[in-house]
């Protein structure tokens, strides 16, 4: 990696109308870096800020909060794969219907590791928030081969510790990624005469029993009341519809934007 000044010496070099290859064979440089230099004169800056996890003394995120809520996106629609040369791509894929989701993904991600760049990847009808890292098992060592609800997802004590600290980002990461805020409807006699009458209700659906709980757990935590809705044979949904429990997941959490 050659700083800033070296390259502009060696472009002065360049400029005086000596040619690539006697500047190359004199200070060593290769013809493409130097021509790569020509088109962006600053050095790429460096990823791999140092991970709080696999040091000697292993410590928390720097931002634990935005940590719990990239925690939750993560466990809905996030996977981790390895790439070349044992680097880690982190992605989580968000609908094209809620852009301020996707903002908050990328920014929450962007706290997380702020020295490893961050793009959006383009789908059909979605976009996949990414970011390479070798450290993104470290920081979610939920990862591992095949699908979330077919294998164990249990969180290591730390984790733990950063969810019991900032349990409405956390929450609020799993609704994002695998909720929803509806208006449901039904009828009752009001006076003799039938009336329709709608009430908002959160939805969380999940394939994963431990995410679940994970979720149904951190709701008991913040005093939300909620029940199992089972899909055929599978309780895989969680309905949250009690007055006071929607006015608290308002109040932290809202409907997607």
């Amino acid at each position: 990696m050659y700083d800033t000044h070296t390259r502009e010496r060696i472009l002065a070099d360049v400029a005086q109308g000596r040619s690539l290859n006697s500047v190359s064979k004199e200070t060593g440089i290769s013809r493409a870096a130097i021509r790569s230099w020509q088109v962006r004169l600053e050095p790429h800056r460096r990823t791999g800020q140092p991970c709080p996890r696999c040091r000697k003394q292993p410590d928390k995120p720097e931002d634990p909060a935005a940590y719990a809520y990239l925690l939750g996106f993560y466990l809905g629609d996030g996977c981790i794969n390895a790439s070349r040369r044992g680097v880690y791509v982190l992605r989580i894929v968000c609908d094209n219907a809620w852009p301020g989701l996707i903002d908050a993904c990328e920014a929450a991600m962007r706290s997380v590791r702020p020295e490893n760049s961050v793009y959006r990847v383009k789908k059909q009808g979605c976009k996949a928030v990414t970011s390479s890292s070798k450290h993104w098992p470290c920081l979610f060592p939920q990862h591992g081969p095949g699908k979330k609800h077919d294998r164990a997802i249990v969180l290591e004590s730390w984790q733990q510790e950063i969810v019991d600290s900032y349990p409405w980002e956390f929450i609020r990461g799993l609704i994002h990624s695998d909720g929803c805020r509806i208006t449901n409807w039904t009828t009752r006699l009001v006076g003799g005469e039938r009336k329709r009458y709608e009430y908002p209700r959160y939805f969380f659906t999940n394939k994963s029993d431990d995410i679940r709980k994970l979720f149904t757990d951190t709701l008991d935590t913040v005093g939300v009341g909620w029940t199992t809705l089972s899909r055929g044979s599978d309780p895989l949904n969680i309905s949250i519809a009690r007055k006071a429990s929607v006015a608290l997941m308002d109040a932290h959490v809202g409907p997607k934007y």
